[in-house]
C-alpha cells in the first residue's frame, strides 16, 4: 500500500475541547492514522499529523473540514501566526510507495471535493500548484484572512477551485503537495520582538539567508517571549544544526542567547542524526550500521 502523510493545520488552538473533536473527526475515518497533533495557544494554531492512502487520507480531511467549519470563525480569531483559513494549510507528502505526483493529484481530488462541499475556496501550492507565483506559502497567504476578499478580487487573485470570494466565516485553504518539511521554532531568552524580527529576516532565504529556510518573528504572549518561528523546506540540504547556529550567532549580535527550540509535529530520525553527529563530532559516524534500532531493522 502506498503511504501519503498530511499535516493539516487549523486555525485554533486555545479550546482543547474543538481541537479534540477535530482530532477524533480524523481518528474516526477508517484506514488513517493520526500519529500526532499539537496545539499552540499563541500562535493559536494546531497541526495534525496523519498517514494513510490516497481514499483513506481524503476522507479524513474532509472529515476534518466538516468539523473545522463548524467550529471556528475566523471573524473573532486573533493569534501570532498567519492565516487565510479555518483549515489554513493541507500538505500531502510522499513517504512509502508513493510518489510527489500521487500527491498532486490527491491535493487537486482533495480542492476540488473541499470546494464544493463547502463552499470554502481552495488555492494549490507547492508541487500542485498551477500558478508559479502561488508555489510559495506565504505569497497566498500574505494579507491574511482580512486581506482575502480584496486579493481573490484583484488580477490574478481567484482559487483554483471554488467561489471567487471567501467563505463567511472560514475563508480560504491552502491545499498542495511537497516534500518533508521540518516545523522548527527557536525561542530566545527575550521579550523584544525586534530581535527575532531582525534575527528571521537574516536566516531566511526570501531576504539573502540560508536556502530553504523560511522564518518569522513572533511573540509568545503567554510566555512573554520572543520567537524565531520557522519551516525547513530541505533538512538534507540546510540542515537543523546549521539553523540553529546561525539563529545563535545573530541572537548574540544583538546581546541575546536561546532559551530552547522547539520542532513541531514529527521529524524525520535522518535530521536528528545528522544533528548528532554535527555536535558530537563522531568520526565516520553510519546512523545504518550504528543505531540500534536501525541495525535490528536491516540485519538478517
Amino acid at each position: 500500500m502506498a503511504i501519503i502523510e498530511s499535516i493539516p493545520n487549523v486555525s485554533e488552538g486555545r479550546r482543547p475541547d474543538a481541537v479534540e473533536r477535530m482530532a477524533s473527526a480524523i481518528r474516526g475515518t477508517p484506514g488513517v492514522r493520526l500519529l500526532d497533533w499539537s496545539s499552540d495557544p499563541s500562535h493559536n494554531r494546531s497541526v495534525f499529523t496523519m498517514v494513510g492512502d490516497a481514499p483513506a487520507l481524503k476522507a479524513a480531511t474532509l472529515a476534518l473540514f466538516e468539523c473545522a467549519v463548524a467550529e471556528i470563525d475566523l471573524r473573532a480569531h486573533q493569534g501570532e501566526h498567519p492565516r487565510v483559513g479555518a483549515v489554513d494549510v493541507v500538505p500531502f507528502v510522499p513517504i512509502e510507495g508513493a510518489t510527489i505526483a500521487d500527491c498532486i493529484s490527491l491535493a487537486k481530488d482533495v480542492a476540488a471535493t473541499v470546494a464544493e462541499r463547502f463552499a470554502v475556496p481552495v488555492y494549490l501550492y507547492e508541487d500542485a500548484a498551477t500558478d508559479p507565483a502561488r508555489r510559495n506559502l506565504e505569497d497566498i497567504r500574505r494579507g491574511g484572512f482580512e486581506g482575502l476578499r480584496e486579493k481573490m478580487s484583484s488580477p490574478g487573485g481567484a482559487p483554483d477551485f471554488g467561489p471567487s470570494q471567501p467563505h463567511e466565516s472560514a475563508g480560504a485553504s491552502v491545499i498542495g503537495a511537497r516534500m518533508p518539511l521540518i516545523a522548527y521554532n527557536v525561542n530566545l531568552n527575550t521579550d523584544r520582538l525586534e530581535v527575532a524580527k531582525k534575527i528571521a529576516a537574516a536566516i531566511r532565504f526570501s531576504s539573502g539567508g540560508l536556502r530553504y529556510v523560511k522564518a518569522m518573528g513572533v511573540m509568545l504572549e503567554d510566555r512573554n517571549l520572543a520567537q524565531v518561528s520557522m519551516n525547513l523546506t530541505n533538512y538534507q540540504k540546510t540542515p537543523i544544526f546549521r539553523v540553529f547556529e546561525m539563529v545563535k550567532r545573530e541572537a548574540a549580535r544583538h546581546g541575546v542567547t536561546i532559551l530552547e527550540s522547539e520542532i513541531v509535529g514529527l521529524v524525520p530520525a535522518a535530521a536528528l542524526m545528522a544533528a548528532a553527529e554535527y555536535y558530537l563530532q563522531i568520526e565516520g559516524f553510519s546512523a545504518q550500521k550504528q543505531v540500534l534500532e536501525s541495525r535490528m531493522n536491516t540485519a538478517d
